[in-house]
């Protein structure tokens, strides 16, 4: 799915979301600089593979937020973690860096990548905002939205705490 792929789907769910158009952005730092509508919301996404590279993880948390992988890989008991590559981005995702979000798990046809969701974005507003696989605009919408998509999708979601 591209991004018109992305608006028509969320249309014809009748899924409520805002759209802000902009210039293509590629770091959090960037973004900062784009007037968007919920700018609390924004999502920072992390796509990482452990050691063996035989699981896969997607991580969003607030945009402000550091992530710490070896804190997490002990939580979560997995193997040394480490960046995807663009390549697997790209096979996986269908996405460019800088592009990265959960609405680019509807394109993971293998159902392969786990999607952790900061616990934060559960507390109200719970409304979250992030690319529509293309960082040339982001889309806000209700959390429990983009959950049940990716549920619906078979995508594993799970939430962790940073």
């Amino acid at each position: 799915m591209n991004k018109a792929d992305i608006y028509k789907f969320l249309d014809d769910h009748q899924i409520w979301h805002v759209v802000t158009e902009h210039g293509p952005v590629f770091t959090m730092e960037e973004l900062t600089h784009v007037g968007l509508a919920y700018p609390e919301a924004e999502g920072k996404n992390l796509f990482l593979r452990d050691s063996g590279k035989k699981q896969y993880f997607l991580l969003t948390v607030k945009g402000d937020v550091p992530v710490d992988l070896k804190k997490f890989r002990a939580k979560e008991g997995t193997r040394r973690l480490s960046f995807a590559t663009q390549e697997e981005m790209d096979h996986m995702l269908g996405l460019i860096p800088g592009a990265v979000t959960p609405l680019g798990l509807l394109n993971d046809e293998e159902r392969k990548i786990i999607f952790y969701l900061d616990r934060k974005y559960l507390e109200p507003p719970a409304i979250i905002g992030i690319h529509p696989n293309d960082n040339s605009a982001t889309v806000a919408m209700k959390v429990e939205d983009l959950i049940q998509i990716l549920k619906d999708h078979g995508t594993e979601v799970r939430f962790f705490d940073v």
